[in-house]
């Protein structure tokens, strides 16, 4: 009887069979049934009650389909949630990554002083050993002065 309202939605419907069949009952027990048949009451009555149980269908797709959304509503709101965390983490990434490039340059930076400064203490030592250089040059020049005046008085003291 409701085959055709249950082929779109698949669910499942409350069925009012066993009160059309009372009410049918009740109706062909009077008097009256030919009467009301003559009229066209029955097949109204019949009529209603497909009405209502396919009102009652509908009613079960509307509540299943606003079910539906409001998981749907749910389950967009926590990817949302999700998303937003998602993102402040890689905000908070991000930063990191900043602070260590910044931090990369600043060593850079003290290493190349550093450098700058072994340079000039290199070249301050390579002045001093040259000055060395030169006062142990004068210090051998003199040294042998001393020995050729030393080997000349000893010439004319023999």
């Amino acid at each position: 009887m409701f085959d055709k309202f249950r082929e779109g939605g698949g669910e499942m419907v409350e069925e009012r069979i066993e009160e059309n069949v009372n009410v049918e009952e009740s109706v062909e027990s009077t008097s009256t049934v030919e009467s009301v048949s003559e009229i066209g009451i029955g097949e109204l009555i019949g009529k209603r009650g497909k009405l209502e149980e396919a009102i009652d269908y509908v009613g079960l797709m509307i509540k299943n389909l606003k079910d539906k959304r409001t998981s749907l509503e749910k389950d967009i709101e926590e990817e949302s949630v999700d998303i937003k965390n998602l993102r402040e983490k890689l905000q908070k990434v991000s930063e990191y990554i900043e602070e260590e490039n910044s931090g990369i340059k600043e060593l850079a930076n003290k290493r190349k002083q550093v450098e700058d400064k072994a340079d000039e203490v290199g070249t301050i030592i390579n002045t001093l050993r040259d000055r060395l250089s030169g006062i142990d040059k004068i210090i051998d020049d003199e040294g042998n002065r001393v020995k050729k005046i030393k080997e000349s008085r000893e010439h004319l003291d023999d």
